[in-house]
């Protein structure tokens, strides 16, 4: 069962000195509470911060935060019997929702407790999404909303310490646009900028949840494969060339693609790695073949 109350949070008038006017000592706990969640712009650090809180006022077994761009769980949550939930505004706008899961009902006291817990959140959580928000453009290639480098070096990273604690398999593949400068020569940068974009919905379209898609710059992308096989390659390759053939601009243009691979081995670094890839691409490029073939490096 799932109830929702609405908790609105007026920025323009938030007080943290007259938040609560209760004992001094209440006050003085509050205050307390607002200087730990001004420590973090983690927005996971501040739910597990918030919980602690919570915990000394409700008994819950679970505490959930969820923005359109962001979630966040408090550590050791887990169900119950029934969930309340509070919908938060700021400035009158839908801001997010925190949940808890309860196995009794909050009682009027505890409620308003909650709601007046909520005033002190409200700010530091709002600054903590927007630092997340303005990390992710960070980490985002403006025109194709692919990861950038940037993004690509720290997913390697993990992707390849993930394959090494499991023992699977991670797959590189690095990609380019065949001819893409007589693209941009002969129709212009406006064309070859659609041709860019048309190309990376192509990739995103040919992996799976679990991979990931980056563009380098000009007309190199990548794609991380997690838990790679010699099948599932062979299945992003046949996508690839699948969702080219289908799109009607890249279809136009003549566009094609070489793609070169690589899986990871237990002595490779990030730097090792991506190198074979990138030789199995210049493999392929050299060839330029008809249609879409993996030149594979392993």
């Amino acid at each position: 069962m799932r109830t929702v109350n609405v908790v609105n949070h007026p920025n323009s008038k938030f007080n943290a000195f007259t938040l609560f006017q209760h004992s001094e000592q209440q006050s003085q706990r509050n205050l307390a509470l607002l200087e730990q969640l001004q420590t973090t712009l983690d927005v996971k650090q501040l739910i597990n911060i918030f919980a602690i809180e919570v915990a000394k006022y409700l008994d819950f077994s679970g505490l959930y935060f969820k923005h359109a761009d962001i979630s966040a769980t408090a550590r050791g949550s887990r169900q119950a019997k029934s969930e309340r939930q509070f919908e938060l505004k700021l400035n009158g706008q839908f801001f997010g929702i925190i949940t808890y899961a309860v196995n009794m009902p909050i009682s009027i006291a505890n409620f308003k407790v909650l709601t007046e817990l909520h005033d002190l959140l409200i700010n530091p959580l709002n600054n903590a999404v927007q630092y997340y928000q303005a990390m992710q453009l960070a980490m985002q290639d403006s025109l194709t909303q692919l990861g950038n480098r940037r993004s690509f070096d720290e997913q390697i990273k993990r992707t390849m310490a993930q394959a090494c604690r499991r023992h699977t398999r991670a797959g590189l593949i690095l990609s380019d646009l065949n001819k893409f400068k007589a693209i941009n020569d002969n129709y212009g940068h406006d064309i070859g900028d659609n041709v860019l974009i048309q190309f990376a919905e192509a990739l995103r379209q040919s992996v799976r949840d679990t991979d990931s898609v980056f563009r380098f710059g000009g007309d190199e992308f990548a794609i991380i494969v997690a838990d790679a096989t010699e099948q599932s390659l062979a299945v992003i390759e046949q996508r690839i060339y699948h969702a080219i053939s289908r799109d009607a601009l890249l279809a136009k243009y003549n566009v094609t693609s070489s793609l070169g691979l690589a899986f990871m081995n237990r002595a490779d670094n990030a730097t090792s790695f991506f190198k074979r890839a990138d030789n199995a691409l210049y493999s392929q490029k050299r060839a330029i073949p008809q249609k879409l073939s993996i030149v594979s490096q392993s």
